[in-house]
């Protein structure tokens, strides 16, 4: 493979002019992180794994049901954070986050690249920024962010989806020689498909033994639901992390037989949680908490744990400090390196962890944001009176892994509760999540519980400000709610995305807004 040939340069030349090159580039900027500077030869290589649509769903995590060696592995020898958050419990724009290290509405990806939510400009994104410090960058799997040309790579294979999740073994032959065709530093982002719908139970002999639903005494909790139809969804859900696992296996496998493993560190997390009912495209536990997991030989102690609250939008900043990279001044995250080798993590990362929401598409639309602590989660619906469009998107559409309408009516009278939060909710949910893991329990209007709830509703009001948030704004929102109408009822088979002239008009109010602010 052509684009794959080993460079035929002088090495130490080559390090000599990249260091030069970076010092009076990166010396230049403004950074909020001091980075220790370090030559190529020891700059750590990086393998960025990202898997699709799962929550902390893996034997380290505690969940008996799933078989997962490998990722179990990657914690034995590194650390697992338990309170690892996304930003947006879609993909698109919890990718978005990833690459640019900043929120979504900060950037204007609020929706799916597939339904032509766009950034609103060009940011500089993890692959360029490292490609600039001297490391060759690859990508396996989706992109999933508009533009593309804003996430450039060195190396792109197997571009499309691929939902199906067939030729998983090409993820570790393709990674394995790019990770082999150079002697500079490589960055490699591995995007497997599982678990995104469909769940198929076995692809191609993987998992071997797979389990059905006659396999488990329980449904996934979080739903509330337990019978003989969610169990099925369940381990057929459960097969696919098993599946999962097995492609993360071939892949450090290939890392293996490049020689290049002890010198790079892994990274492993979700992009959002499953897609069952009050999972994915909510702003519950189930939606945004994540694992993540990080393996640095030499650096990180095995079987380390950390319930420090951390977030996706601290990726970019730890990526960007552990190569050596200055640390843009603009980011809102923080840089994990020091919690990563620290003896002690006894001190937060962040007191708050922040979300946000508006939907996947026009007709998903229904914004939110979230903010919780070690404790309490502030949930704030900022159309509430409308009908959430996914309680029955969930129901009858979404792959059918939702809760039936019939299977609400059938539950226990606080499970027929729950669901009446999430289909027509109020304007704040407040959960006590020490009481209540899985958010059941709506307190928002126990008297014993006001000083919680006005120190949230201030500090959510205080991020949003901070992070200038166009939808704190009533008039944007307003807005923005009759341009997402506007299109459902131009639009009702809901192509509009298949219009070749198709564009939204927010990212141009949204940015004037934001630059406004900035300016004044």
């Amino acid at each position: 493979m052509q684009h794959l040939s080993t460079l035929n340069f002088n090495i130490r030349s080559v390090t000599f002019m990249a260091l030069l090159c970076a010092s009076l580039i990166f010396g230049a900027c403004e950074s909020k992180t001091e980075s220790t500077a370090v030559d190529s030869e020891s700059k750590p290589n990086i393998l960025l794994i990202v898997s699709e649509d799962n929550g902390p769903d893996l034997g380290c995590y505690g969940v008996e049901d799933v078989y997962t060696p490998y990722l179990d592995g990657l914690a034995e020898d590194g650390i697992r954070y338990n309170n690892a958050f996304v930003t947006y419990s879609v993909c698109s724009p919890s990718r978005s986050t990833i690459y640019t290290g900043l929120y979504p509405h900060q950037s204007g990806h609020i929706g799916l690249a597939t339904h032509k939510y766009r950034m609103y400009e060009s940011y500089p994104t993890m692959p360029k920024m490292l490609k600039e410090a001297g490391y060759r960058t690859g990508c396996l799997g989706k992109i999933h962010v508009n533009p593309e040309s804003a996430i450039p790579w060195d190396f792109h294979e197997i571009k499309g989806s691929n939902f199906a999740k067939k030729g998983l073994d090409r993820y570790s032959k393709f990674g394995g020689e790019f990770m082999s065709a150079g002697a500079e530093p490589f960055f490699l982002m591995v995007n497997f498909p599982d678990a995104h719908c469909d769940w198929q139970p076995q692809v191609e002999g993987m998992p071997a033994k797979p389990m059905t639903g006659e396999d488990l005494d329980h449904s996934i909790a979080f739903t509330g639901i337990d019978n003989e139809r969610h169990r099925q969804l369940t381990a057929d859900y459960y097969n696919s992390m098993n599946r999962l696992d097995e492609s993360v296996g071939m892949l450090l496998e290939a890392l293996e037989k490049t020689g290049k493993a002890e010198n790079t560190i892994i990274i492993y997390l979700g992009d959002h949680g499953a897609q069952f009912s009050r999972g994915k495209c909510s702003n519950y536990e189930a939606a945004l908490r994540v694992p993540f997991i990080v393996k640095w030989p030499g650096k990180v102690q095995g079987n380390q744990v950390s319930d420090q609250l951390i977030s996706t939008i601290d990726l970019l900043p730890t990526v960007l400090d552990v190569a050596g990279v200055a640390v843009p001044d603009n980011l809102p995250g923080k840089s994990l390196h020091t919690s990563l080798i620290a003896e002690s993590r006894s001190t937060d990362h962040h007191e708050y962890i922040f979300a946000g929401g508006a939907g996947s598409a026009s007709f998903f639309t229904f914004p939110r944001r979230s903010v919780r602590d070690k404790r309490f989660k502030l949930i704030k619906n900022l159309v509430h009176g409308r009908e959430n469009p996914k309680y029955l998107i969930y129901a009858f559409t979404m792959y059918g892994t939702g809760t039936l309408p019939e299977e609400v009516a059938a539950a226990p009278p606080h499970i027929q509760k729950v669901y009446e939060t999430w289909s027509n909710p109020p304007e704040y949910e407040l959960y006590d999540l020490d009481a209540d893991p899985l958010e059941f329990k709506n307190i928002v209007d126990d008297p014993a519980y006001a000083d919680e709830l006005n120190r949230l509703k201030q500090v959510l009001q205080k991020w949003q400000n901070e992070t200038i948030d166009p939808l704190a704004d009533p008039e944007i929102l307003n807005r923005y709610m009759q341009e997402m109408d506007s299109i459902n009822e131009a639009f009702p088979n809901r192509d509009y995305a298949k219009q070749e002239n198709f564009s939204w008009n927010y990212p141009k109010y949204f940015k004037k807004y934001i630059d406004d602010k900035k300016g004044g």
